[in-house]
């Protein structure tokens, strides 16, 4: 099962806002082909940083509002949010490698 959960306009607040772990937040869209050659990355992502950081997906056509309010012009962006502020940001993809580095500069 995938460590990654998905969260919308209601949920971001209390799943990435209030979270107690780093969160890494993966702005997507379901069009959007270099966002599913990121999908394996992020998945594995979240099974190593099990208990360290919170892996969660934000569609964008979904919740615009959210994504709007973080500016997000293109996808897929990777923001990090430590106690409910953006400490990181990436737009566009990222192979294991450099995903790997972007979080590791962000999280104990």
């Amino acid at each position: 099962m995938s460590q990654v959960a998905h969260v919308d306009s209601q949920s971001f607040p209390t799943e990435v806002l209030k979270s107690p772990l780093p969160v890494i937040v993966d702005f997507y869209a379901e069009w959007c082909g270099p966002c599913k050659m990121m999908a394996p990355v992020v998945d594995k992502l979240a099974e190593q940083m099990v208990g360290k950081l919170k892996v969660v997906k934000l569609d964008t056509d979904h919740s615009s509002d959210i994504a709007s309010s973080y500016q997000i012009m293109g996808v897929p962006t990777m923001i990090i949010f430590k106690n409910g502020e953006v400490v990181a940001r990436n737009v566009g993809y990222m192979n294991e490698q450099n995903m790997t580095k972007f979080v590791q500069m962000h999280v104990e």
